[in-house]
């Protein structure tokens, strides 16, 4: 037990102290380097201490150092964009200590320039840290540290991609009311540096927008940088839109400068609104009489933003009303025209003398040729008992008739006898 004890015991003892070494500290790009004009995205740069300890001394009489002289302690670090297209959104960060053979990782959110040129750029990762110089010795129970700090600048390449920009030059509708379809023309512009091949511009809708693509493509091909091209998109408006400018988004999907399939970051426009089509009834209530035929003149108006081609207004004839004839042609009618529509309408004898309300509604067709039907509209109408109805009553009147001629004719034979 007493030789275990002598053998442990010394080595025990021993203390360690390494003459040479420091940090060496560099720095690389997390995952991809490459970004296109105008991305903002989070760059995650890794600090690795490649540092080593050169030279070892172990004695019994050494004091061991509680740091070595390759860490890097106390590490901060700053990413800048200075005399670059790059702005970096976030400040230096504090990493602590980065011993030898480890690293670190630090996030930056960085935004490209829109006008950025393709190419390699450097941006400089200013880093500080302290490290351990040397150690002194004071008798055999004092070490006195020597730190010291130190700045450098790591380079970091980024390289900017080329890429398609759309602009939107000119945008111009048709025909874009609420609750109607219409065409959006526009003129883009390939702003960017690279060349689009088989290029395809589109329009989608933005966000919860009442403007709802419904032909939303246009193939354009080939589309050089500083190249202009024409293109036409039919595009819906919800019936619950307000004449209003509502947004549409626009982007181009191409194949890039390596083959691949990618889509431009989306321009969004705004397009104004027109209002409702709308029809309203403008002819005062129609009196009618109980148990004849009579012919009800409507009127009605165009009280909508837009023109309505081949509109035909139709009745719903209910108890005490029947109709033959429930529909009339009112032919194209611009915003603000009138036009008179004629129903033959039947009035039973039963039927009571008040004011009534018969629905009615306009079928027509809008400036793409769709068939659309108008909100329903109240067309009312006052029932009455004629004064005098049995003169005017047609079995009365034929009755009547009838005795005449019979009278007539037996009035005829009997003088014809007396001759």
């Amino acid at each position: 037990m007493l030789l275990l004890a002598l053998l442990v015991v010394p080595g025990a003892a021993q203390g360690v102290k390494y003459l040479y070494g420091s940090p060496e500290l560099s720095a690389t790009i997390s995952g991809t380097n490459q970004f296109a004009p105008g991305a903002e995205t989070p760059l995650a740069v890794i600090i690795s201490n490649s540092g080593l300890n050169t030279h070892k001394i172990v004695g019994s009489t050494l004091l061991t150092p509680e740091d070595q002289p390759n860490t890097a302690k106390l590490v901060s670090v700053g990413l800048k964009g200075t005399d670059t297209p790059f702005t970096v959104k976030t400040d230096p960060q504090f990493l602590s200590d980065i011993m030898g053979g480890a690293s670190a990782t630090a996030t930056f959110d960085v935004k490209i320039a829109d006008s950025a040129e393709p190419g390699t750029y450097v941006l400089p990762l200013e880093v500080t840290y302290t490290y351990l110089a040397d150690a002194e010795e004071y008798g055999s129970d004092l070490l006195r540290y020597n730190y010291q700090q130190k700045t450098e600048t790591l380079p970091l390449e980024v390289q900017v991609t080329p890429d398609l920009q759309v602009e939107v030059l000119d945008v111009r509708s048709e025909s874009l009311n609420v609750g109607t379809e219409g065409y959006v023309y526009m003129t883009l512009k390939n702003a960017g540096h690279d060349t689009a091949n088989k290029a395809v511009a589109m329009v989608t809708r933005s966000g919860a927008s009442p403007l709802i693509p419904t032909d939303g493509n246009a193939y354009v091909g080939s589309f050089q940088p500083g190249e202009t091209v024409d293109v036409k998109f039919k595009v819906s408006v919800a019936d619950t839109a307000e004449p209003q400018s509502y947004p549409l988004d626009v982007a181009v999907t191409y194949e890039d400068y390596e083959g691949k399939t990618v889509t431009s970051r989306p321009v969004t426009i705004g397009l104004p609104i027109g209002g409702k089509i709308a029809f309203e009834v403008v002819s005062p209530p129609s009196t009618l009489y109980l148990g004849q035929k009579s012919i009800l003149e409507v009127v009605y108006k165009n009280s909508g933003a837009a023109t309505v081609y081949n509109a035909q207004a139709r009745i719903s004839a209910v108890d005490p009303f029947t109709s033959s004839d429930d529909t009339a042609f009112l032919g194209d009618l611009a915003p603000g025209q009138t036009a008179t529509a004629r129903f033959e309408v039947n009035v039973d004898n039963d039927g009571t003398e008040k004011e009534y309300g018969i629905d009615s509604e306009i079928r027509y067709r809008d400036d793409l040729d769709n068939s659309k039907i108008s909100d329903s509209m109240k067309v009312r109408v006052a029932l009455e008992q004629r004064q005098g109805t049995l003169f005017t009553n047609p079995v009365f009147l034929i009755a009547v008739l009838a005795v005449i001629i019979g009278a007539g004719y037996y009035i005829f034979v009997y003088r014809k006898k007396q001759r």
